[in-house]
């Protein structure tokens, strides 16, 4: 069984598979946006690119199921999973965060 607990009118129930795989969030899809050029990534290709003008190198370990990226001058590390459909909110606010100033989510309708 999966799902989220939601709490309203005082009653907690829970609601199954609220969430689709991509980012989808009660209708509404989260996007990872490039903000000096305002483009949105839609392949692990264009992503790639991005991070790599910005000093990320792939970081490969052996394990199939994922993309990872390191910067030669942090400890941080960005694991992405191989197959971008799987690739969510959780996934893009972690590139935001190691990336300030530079990537943005968005809600995309």
């Amino acid at each position: 069984m999966s799902g989220v607990w939601v709490f309203k009118n005082g009653v907690i129930r829970l609601v199954e598979n609220p969430y689709q795989s991509g980012g989808v969030t009660h209708g509404r899809r989260n996007v990872l946006v490039y903000l000096p050029t305002g483009e949105v990534i839609s392949s692990y290709s264009s992503l790639e690119q991005i991070l790599m003008s910005l000093g990320w190198e792939r970081y490969f370990t052996g394990d199939s199921d994922l993309i990872q990226y390191h910067k030669r001058s942090s400890i941080d590390l960005i694991s992405l999973p191989r197959d971008f459909s799987k690739f969510n909110s959780v996934y893009m606010y972690d590139i935001v965060i190691k990336n300030p100033n530079t990537f943005h989510v968005r809600d995309f309708h």
